[in-house]
């Protein structure tokens, strides 16, 4: 981070200190606290940071940014609202770059985009991209605190759960090119509809420019009618032969994807280290966007090649001549059925399926769980076993539609021992539920005991 003067940090998040000299770092976490840093007390449900202030001093932090009166005197400055603070704060810092950045967002899939896109930037520009989750409130100004001058270009995702959250993070971002991935029923709970998903999902131009340019997956039938004015619209896809990116001629094995990438003037035959549709997507959307910011798409694909799963999204793993997908970090019914579709093309001897309960999908969740069933039969799973009290109806559904070996769990343990002594060297299996299931559990315990 460049240092920058309380001073001036007071006066970007509205109000005043008379403290002098710089700091170098911006913290919200008393455990990561480092010397000469400004500590920032955000509140939350469960924590008040203001609680903390002294011990941040304490800790080194030069500052602390509170929203009432912690007795620290000029070691700490008072704002109304210390979550808007650090964004503002992180706006103005941002503000002192004059770089590109690519904003990313989508109910599905966007934070395999977001590194693409950082793939395909990267072989031009030092790029900087956030870093695991942090695409939320706090994550995404913290990312933005990370830029330095040896940075040319940025790619930062935003997830939201509700209204407004979008819109007060790309009012810092000010991105200069825009992607949404897709319009699914992630956090439909929140949002009521996927009008309403797809409502926030476009608060990002609120921080773009007039004619920066958007990129929209134009199979999705929500964006394909979204109606963007004042920006120029780019749309990729499969199916839609009005999309200016298309993919074609599409071929994959277990570990690799090739296709044709076809564009205005030209075609680029590609060779990726991915399966699955989905990322087919993904891939357009980073070739788009790294055009967007004048890369050509041979090299943005080219640059590709180079791209490595993050986290546990689809991660594959040979174990005991057995194929593990670990998918594990979130689920929706668009994930989930993306995800059956790759182990549906696995050549595996037997194809099994552990799925786990999907959150915050409110009045929807028993459609979308019954849809998975439907899923696991279309992709002709062989076993499917599932984890959580939701995910009985993914069974039931999955029996109706002629899956003949159905397996439910509450526990881990059970489900763990089940599966070591059903697995066999031949077999791909798939784990999928979303984040709050920890499914990961499980597979580490199979994992110990298949070693």
């Amino acid at each position: 981070m460049i240092p920058l003067s309380f001073k001036e940090a007071a006066n970007a998040m509205g109000s005043l200190t008379n403290l002098n000299g710089k700091f170098e770092s911006v913290c919200t976490d008393t455990r990561k606290i480092q010397p000469g840093s400004l500590f920032i007390a955000l509140k939350g449900e469960r924590f008040d940071g203001n609680e903390f202030a002294a011990q941040a001093v304490e800790n080194g932090a030069l500052c602390a940014v509170v929203d009432r009166d912690c007795g620290l005197g000029d070691r700490q400055i008072q704002v109304e609202n210390t979550g808007a603070a650090l964004l503002s704060l992180a706006g103005y810092y941002r503000s002192l770059f004059d770089i590109k950045i690519v904003g990313v967002t989508g109910s599905v899939g966007k934070t395999t985009t977001k590194e693409m896109i950082h793939s395909a930037l990267s072989c031009k520009f030092d790029t900087l991209k956030n870093e695991g989750n942090l695409n939320n409130e706090i994550g995404v100004p913290l990312t933005l605190f990370n830029l330095e001058k040896h940075h040319e270009a940025a790619v930062i995702e935003m997830g939201m759960s509700g209204f407004g959250e979008i819109s007060r993070m790309t009012a810092a971002v000010r991105p200069d090119a825009a992607v949404i991935s897709n319009i699914g029923v992630s956090h439909i709970e929140n949002l009521g509809s996927r009008e309403g998903i797809l409502k926030a999902k476009l608060e990002i131009l609120e921080g773009m420019k007039p004619g920066s340019p958007v990129i929209l997956n134009g199979d999705n039938d929500m964006l394909i009618k979204a109606g963007i004015k004042n920006h120029p619209v780019t749309y990729y896809g499969i199916d839609n032969p009005e999309c200016a990116y298309k993919a074609l001629d599409i071929t994959s094995t277990d570990v690799e994807t090739d296709f044709v990438c076809s564009f205005k003037g030209g075609s680029v035959k590609a060779s990726l280290p991915f399966t699955g549709r989905h990322n087919i997507y993904n891939a357009l959307a980073a070739v788009a966007a790294a055009k967007a910011l004048g890369i050509d798409e041979g090299e943005a694909l080219e640059a590709l090649k180079n791209y490595k799963t993050t986290g546990m999204r689809q991660r594959i793993n040979r174990v005991g001549g057995i194929t593990f997908i670990e998918d594990c970090y979130n689920a929706s019914p668009d994930s989930q059925a993306a995800a059956m579709a790759v182990l549906g093309n696995m050549n595996a001897e037997r194809k099994i399926a552990v799925t786990g309960d999907m959150l915050e999908l409110g009045d929807y969740s028993e459609t979308a769980h019954r849809l998975v069933g439907e899923y696991a039969a279309r992709n002709k799973i062989d076993i499917l076993c599932t984890y959580g009290e939701k995910s009985l109806m993914t069974a039931e559904r999955a029996a109706e539609c002629g899956i003949k070996e159905i397996k439910s769990f509450s526990d881990k343990k059970e489900l763990a021992d089940a599966l070591t002594a059903l697995l066999r060297p031949g077999d791909a299996v798939l784990f999928k539920a979303s984040r709050g299931m920890k499914l990961e559990d499980v597979i580490y315990a199979v994992y110990d005991c298949l070693k």
